[in-house]
């Protein structure tokens, strides 16, 4: 009999790349935002559309793959569904109009899940209590690379070439991400853990989840806490570059800066499992994306927001959502066991639900103005305190 897989460095490295689909695929070409509007004939509030068109395919995704994985096993679920993410990313390359690349985006959206919601549930199979928390923990903190190294990469692309060269690049990286899920990542769900086939079971155990009222409000946090994350990405780039005046690659550059405070988020937060509770650093990352909302408004209300100032924000607000979100999920996929798959999933559905409906909100409002993000960071981050505020006074 074989031996059972184990979370090894190097298993957990590529499960942490894999889970960076996200990031990559979406902040890597928001330097091009600008330029795609322009040669497409789009309307920025349109190309913004690109974006929800792939949070909202992630969010979907994440529904159907994470039972899916309940079921069929971890491993095929992820392969298949990574060729198909390969597939469209190199599609989307020869994109006629903006109709197509929006349609693309929705694909690669639902396929590219499967690196968010089955990589997550690998890791918490393969660990438990103070381990699985760090496990969560370096996986953010490697995700975290991905906005860090991303913007940089897509201007330095955009720089010599234009933005099809962007995304023949992300198709690169789909490529290999497909690749090493092929190779490397065992099958961690063994055949009796499974749950039953079918839409009965998987629906069974979305009602199980949802009628857990603790599961429930750690993932209203998880959501809020990206949710306030997004409305600062999906706006940045015309508040940066057009409000503020900053040239892509200085914005790239500045973008990352909060891709580091994430990273040093999570790398404190996985150093620290098992030594402080996992709620209290929950709580105290609410606070700091908090207190980022509150300067992010007060600064644009009074046109006082300058890069600086904008980077400082960034920096809070991406730190605290970071110690936010890995910590709601690390405790809610804790709570679902028995159908590890499933809560992940609603996790990632909630995160790219509210990402995907404050892209669009902020962008209706034009892109001459930085108020809108600001509001919509604050009413977030302020949601998801009182939520985790909630929760460490449930646990007492």
């Amino acid at each position: 009999m074989a031996a059972p897989p184990k979370l090894t460095p190097g298993l957990l490295a590529v499960l942490s790349f894999l889970a960076a689909v996200g990031p990559f695929a979406t902040d890597m070409y928001l330097a091009s935002f600008t330029s795609i509007a322009r040669d497409l004939g789009a309307q920025p509030s349109s190309v913004q559309l690109t974006l929800t068109a792939f949070l909202i395919g992630m969010g979907l995704g994440q529904l159907l793959l994470g039972p899916l994985s309940d079921q069929c096993g971890r491993r095929p679920v992820l392969v298949i569904s990574l060729a198909v993410f390969a597939a469209a990313s190199i599609a989307m390359v020869f994109s006629p109009n903006i109709a197509v690349f929006v349609a693309l985006r929705a694909v690669q959206g639902i396929a590219g899940s499967a690196g968010v919601v089955v990589s997550r549930a690998i890791a918490v199979d393969l660990s438990e209590g103070a381990a699985a928390i760090r496990a969560i923990s370096l996986i953010a903190m490697f995700v975290g690379l991905g906005p860090l190294v991303a913007p940089p990469i897509g201007g330095a692309v955009l720089a010599v070439g234009d933005w099809r060269t962007v995304l023949a690049t992300l198709a690169a990286i789909a490529t290999a991400m497909f690749v090493l899920a092929a190779v490397f990542v065992p099958e961690s769900l063994p055949r009796e853990a499974r749950s039953g086939a079918g839409l009965r079971t998987a629906l069974g155990n979305f009602g199980t989840m949802l009628g857990n009222g603790r599961f429930v409000l750690l993932m209203c946090v998880f959501g809020l806490g990206f949710g306030s994350m997004m409305s600062y990405i999906s706006a940045s780039p015309f508040v940066g570059q057009i409000v503020l005046g900053m040239p892509p690659i200085l914005y790239s550059l500045a973008f990352a800066a909060g891709a580091a405070a994430m990273i040093l988020a999570n790398s404190i937060n996985a150093s620290l499992a098992g030594r402080v509770p996992a709620q209290r650093m929950m709580l105290i990352g609410s606070v700091l994306s908090l207190a980022a909302g509150v300067a992010l408004t007060a600064l644009s209300a009074s046109g006082a927001l300058s890069p600086v100032l904008f980077i400082v924000c960034a920096f809070t607000l991406t730190g605290g959502a970071g110690l936010t979100m890995s910590n709601a999920s690390a405790i809610a996929l804790s709570l679902s066991e028995e159908a590890r798959g499933s809560g992940s999933a609603l996790l990632g559905a909630s995160q790219f639900a509210v990402g995907g409906l404050a892209s669009p909100l902020v962008g209706a409002w034009g892109e001459h103005t930085a108020l809108p993000m600001a509001l919509f960071v604050l009413t977030a981050s302020a949601l998801a305190c009182a939520g985790a505020l909630r929760y460490v006074r449930l646990t007492r």
